[in-house]
């Protein structure tokens, strides 16, 4: 452990505060009229440096369990299980609603008295002791968890009573600015989406034409088994689509040398659409195969050859990117069992504009000179969405090793702890 400044010290949270798991859901149990029905937060609702109630689930539990498990203002939630990096997230309750309780993927850490701030401990847990969630927590095939024995030992620095509040006062203010530009961060990019979203759709001009019709072949792709180490043909998968274009830095090649995939080798100016997948949002989506690559496809793309006599295939792309085409593409794709899938003969029916080639040609160029300023919009944005971040933590180790004094000059050091 890292030395602290004089006054302070190290303590478990076993130490500092009574720390329970919560409820198991019994679906067998939900029916039962003896049994009380009562709000209960999950791993969603619990959220890094707030608890997000817009969707509260409820659950039926024996009185004696509501009764023990029923949240009290100053309960410091953490989550103990999903992501890895939701391990430790987690906000403090404020008795938002009346008899809550919380999951058996939550914990609750209620302080013992004036021990600890509460904000101390969320603010840590969240932002500063990554490290020691990573080192102590378990992954198991689709899930990360930590033991409540384990999170019992999580180490906490804790400043005298008298300092905690000084500390807490400092912190906020600090914080009460990077949030404020955090939140200018969040408003720009939601502009800046909306904004491309509007340039997409301006562009949705001229008399419509089917997919099928613009196109002079399409299909799918093969389901041969691939590896990273195979010895065969490269094969584009859904995350060789990025940006719109094909891109192999993730290659996988198929496993057996001799299968016959030259029928399904891309060629430039193919356009791939993703026809398969859980996501809905991936649904439709689309890449455009440039010069140099030399690939076969998977099953869950489709391959349209283009007619480049009626239409550039950069502007198909561009139509099926745009609001109306991703409606009509979310709503045409069938759910089976939580899998959206499309085919060729849905795909060949949907409509788009198809101006003449030169009026094509000319919108994208226009729409091109947008994205090129647009990527620099958003390279600025997430540098200063990273620059945020880093204060923040830096922000918080100062203050975790006794090192904020409440100066002007307080954020010299933060800026030179972050490297910013």
């Amino acid at each position: 452990m890292t030395s602290l400044p004089d006054g302070w010290r190290w303590a478990t949270l076993g130490e500092i505060a009574d720390v329970v798991g919560g409820v198991t859901k019994d679906s067998k149990l939900q029916n039962r009229p003896d049994l009380v029905e009562v709000p209960y937060l999950r791993v969603a609702n619990v959220q890094r440096g707030r608890i997000d109630l817009s969707n509260v689930a409820t659950i039926r539990v024996p009185p004696q369990k509501a009764a023990r498990l029923e949240l009290q203002s100053g309960d410091v939630l953490l989550n103990e299980g999903g992501d890895r990096d939701k391990l430790g997230r987690g906000w403090i309750w404020q008795g938002q609603i009346p008899g809550c309780i919380h999951q058996n993927h939550v914990f609750r850490a209620r302080i013992r008295g004036d021990m600890l701030e509460p904000r101390l401990l969320a603010w840590y847990a969240n932002e500063v002791a990554h490290k020691w969630f990573e080192l102590n927590g378990k992954q198991s095939v689709n899930l990360a968890s930590i033991s409540l024995s384990k999170i019992r030992t999580f180490p906490m620095p804790i400043p005298p009573v008298a300092e905690q509040s000084r500390i807490v006062d400092i912190l906020e203010d600090h914080l009460s600015r990077l949030e404020a530009g955090e939140r200018a961060i969040t408003d720009a990019i939601k502009r800046w989406r909306l904004l491309r979203a509007s340039v997409l759709q301006s562009s949705y001009v001229g008399p419509t034409v089917s997919l099928g019709e613009l196109s002079i072949d399409a299909g799918y792709g093969t389901s041969a088994k691939c590896d990273y180490d195979g010895p065969g043909l490269p094969v584009v998968r859904i995350p060789n689509l990025v940006d719109g274009k094909v891109d192999l830095s993730d290659q996988k090649r198929a496993i057996d040398k001799g299968i016959d995939l030259s029928g399904l080798i891309l060629a430039e100016g193919d356009l791939l659409i993703v026809r398969t997948n859980g996501s809905r949002d991936l649904i439709g989506r689309t890449a455009i195969v440039q010069s140099g690559i030399t690939a076969a496809f998977a099953s869950y793309l489709i391959r349209f050859k283009i007619d480049k006599t009626r239409a550039r295939p950069e502007w198909v792309q561009l139509m099926l990117e745009a609001p109306k085409s991703r409606r009509v593409l979310e709503e045409m794709a069938a759910s089976s069992a939580g899998q959206y899938n499309l085919g060729v003969k849905k795909l060949n029916t949907v409509e788009v504009p198809c101006p003449s080639v030169s009026e094509q040609e000319r919108i994208l160029a226009e729409v091109a000179d947008f994205e090129w300023a647009s990527r620099s919009i958003a390279q600025y944005i997430e540098q200063a969405r990273q620059r945020s971040t880093a204060l923040r933590r830096a922000l918080l180790d100062a203050a975790f090793s006794g090192r904020l004094t409440g100066r002007a000059s307080d954020m010299n050091l933060v800026e030179e702890m972050a490297g910013v």
